[in-house]
């Protein structure tokens, strides 16, 4: 009486109660009862294997050089391919408007000095009462309209190239200058020229684009599967040439054309291998501390929220609990106690989980 009571408790006890307890199975019984095994295998959705990539430009790395106002390219300094530094010259530009807005300056300038004397006199005939204080407030207003033009004048000015020291410089008896410097905003390489010398350009034409390629963006095209796999910061290399740098960004913005995920690392090492707009072969290193594994999916045993597979040992099976992270096809990519040389059981699974959930009751 005491072995059918303590059979009956055994076959109701929770597999969560009881799920580290060996189901002990001979060869024979495992035959007779057709289950059969399979070796768990490492998963190779994203690491050792290589995904296409192209290489870009971090944003902010990057500017480009155009013409401050419309006129002629009168010396083109520097070529693609060529190295510059911030604020070395790279062109000049030959413009009329130039010469239009130096005369608008003096004239503003003049009108400036004008009303500056007209200010001071009109201050003092006021304090003397010789002057209405009307005619004070409209000085003042004069004045402070010319000073605006003025601002304005010199800020066109200096966004037509020329710098603090030249403008200073302007009178009404020199000679203005009808040329302008543009310069490099930034160190980088010239990546592409796009005018050539004696070309009309209008105002705000691109002439040059410049870069800084170190680091450098790595734009990856990994599969949609791989999603709950990736994680900000996982090393990413590009084996063939010797470059290497970290995952910083996961898009949430899936390819329609091939249902990719759109993944962007940044190469830190080996930038000086690659060439923005080329395509490579890129590699994703998972963590070594947390490897994930691949079973079909007719080893997986689910109980109430939690997923088990039978793994065999030397008397039978050893239910392991794991956790499901994707699903590819037949397979599924699961993470648990698993070394990664462990055979499962595929078939047959149903009974294993009948004899689990009866801990051996007779």
């Amino acid at each position: 009486m005491k072995t059918i009571v303590l059979a009956i408790s055994l076959l109701f006890l929770s597999p969560l109660q009881g799920h580290a307890v060996d189901v002990v199975m001979t060869a024979s019984q495992q035959k007779s009862l057709g289950i059969t095994l399979t070796n768990v295998g490492k998963n190779n959705m994203i690491s050792s294997r290589l995904f296409p990539a192209e290489v870009a430009v971090p944003v902010g790395q990057e500017r480009v050089v155009s013409a401050a106002q419309s006129g002629l390219i009168d010396e083109l300094l520097v070529a693609a391919g060529q190295e510059v530094k911030k604020g070395q010259t790279v062109a000049r530009l030959v413009s009329p408007d130039l010469v239009n807005l130096q005369k608008e300056y003096l004239q503003a300038t003049t009108q400036k000095k004008l009303l500056n004397k007209t200010l001071t006199r009109d201050k003092l005939l006021f304090k003397e009462g010789i002057i209405a204080e009307r005619r004070l407030l409209e000085t003042e207003s004069a004045h402070e309209e010319v000073s605006a033009l003025l601002t304005q004048r010199r800020q066109s000015l200096r966004l037509a190239g020329m710098s603090d020291n030249a403008i200073n410089k302007l009178n009404v008896a020199s000679n203005m200058h009808s040329g302008i410097s543009l310069v490099a905003p930034i160190d980088g390489q010239i990546l592409e020229q796009m005018v050539t010398t004696g070309q009309r350009v209008d105002m705000g034409m691109p002439l040059y684009r410049i870069a800084k390629l170190k680091p450098l963006w790595l734009e990856i095209h990994a599969p949609l599967e791989g999603l709950p796999l990736v994680k900000i910061g996982m090393p990413v290399s590009i084996p063939k040439l010797q470059a290497s740098g970290k995952l910083i960004a996961i898009v949430r913005s899936v390819n329609k054309a091939d249902q990719t995920l759109h993944l962007r690392a940044e190469i830190s090492q080996g930038a000086e291998h690659l060439s923005p707009g080329q395509f490579v072969e890129a590699q994703i290193n998972l963590s070594k501390t947390t490897p994930q594994f691949s079973v079909p999916k007719s080893a997986l045993v689910r109980q109430g929220t939690e997923t088990f597979i039978f793994v065999q040992n030397a008397k039978g099976f050893t239910p392991i609990n794991i956790n499901i992270i994707a699903e590819q096809g037949e397979d599924a990519v699961i993470d648990g106690q698993l070394k990664g040389n462990e055979k499962v059981a595929i078939s047959g699974v149903s009974a294993i989980k009948g004899a689990w959930l009866g801990l051996g009751a007779e």
